[in-house]
């Protein structure tokens, strides 16, 4: 599907998609470039989807849970009642139709759909989790299926791929959450096992770098890596235009890791980011390099 074969009425629908994509995934949306124009509104349907259903969870604290709660089960009612064929109107639902086509388009299995939305609901509850197999429960849905959902658009050349698409969709997750432990914290909630915190004496209540603190982070961003070294691994079993945005938006992502190291793992006090203009560099790289 080209930009142009985008129906008329849902062109608005995709555009609210990419903006979405451009103010909340800055490192996504410019990776995105690198795909064939076909392909970027189908990535901007996805993200605009997931990061709905993250707005209904974090925008929204000032609503009862059990709003929130049936706010996503709404948002899930009507993406499965619009695969059924159920009109969407595009102006009002901007999100649910146009991730409806590119279900339907790509061939994106549904299921996908539910693990996330049961991961986002997850997130109104659970404040901690016990372990790391605990926390990758909850992760299958919030970040690995977010690789299976990826893979239709990505049209791999190996089945293979799809573990590898799974462990990136949890590397780019488990960054998120060693980036915004402070974030996380204000919102009562603590994305790193118990039992690790445990192992190595670290608090992140104290929201103060320790060397307990540091000989954490050293072991959860080695873990990080090797699932993003695991990720890469899948880049051979995918079409060369679909390797490249792929390999440098895991790149400009890891990074990420290097910037929590040069901030001495300090991430209560600042947020550990790559810059636009370095994210710009490595894209206009890789497209020089098709």
């Amino acid at each position: 599907m080209s930009v142009v074969e985008v129906p008329r009425e849902l062109a608005g629908a995709y555009t609210e998609c990419r903006r979405l994509t451009r103010r909340h995934g800055t490192t996504y949306y410019w990776a995105t470039h690198l795909l064939p124009r076909r392909h970027q509104p189908h990535v901007h349907a996805l993200y605009g989807f997931c990061r709905h259903a993250d707005d209904i969870v974090d925008d929204l604290t000032d609503r009862p849970v059990a709003e929130r709660a049936a706010a996503l089960a709404s948002l899930g009612d009507r993406l499965r009642s619009a695969l059924a064929g159920a009109d969407v109107d595009p102006i009002t639902d901007p999100v649910v139709a146009a991730v409806a086509r590119t279900v339907t388009e790509r061939g994106i299995d549904p299921e996908c759909f539910d693990r996330f939305l049961r991961s986002m609901t997850m997130d109104l509850t659970v404040t901690r989790y016990e372990t790391w197999d605990d926390l990758c429960g909850y992760m299958d849905g919030s970040a690995a299926v977010i690789g299976e959902m990826m893979l239709p658009i990505l049209e791999p050349l190996d089945a293979a791929a799809l573990g590898p698409a799974r462990d990136l969709g949890l590397a780019f997750q488990l960054t998120n959450f060693l980036r915004d432990v402070g974030e996380d914290l204000d919102r009562g909630r603590v994305y790193l096992p118990a039992a690790d915190l445990d192992r190595f004496d670290a608090d992140p209540l104290a929201r103060h770098v320790t060397p307990a603190w540091r000989d954490l982070m050293r072991f959860e961003i080695a873990r990080n890596r090797a699932l993003y070294d695991s990720a890469g691994t899948g880049l051979a079993l995918l079409p060369p235009w679909s390797a490249r945005a792929i390999a440098t938006a895991r790149t400009l992502y890891a990074r990420i890791l290097d910037e929590i190291e040069a901030n001495d793992y300090d991430v209560f006090s600042r947020r550990a980011r790559v810059s636009t203009p370095r994210k710009l560099v490595v894209a206009a790289g890789a497209a020089l390099h098709r």
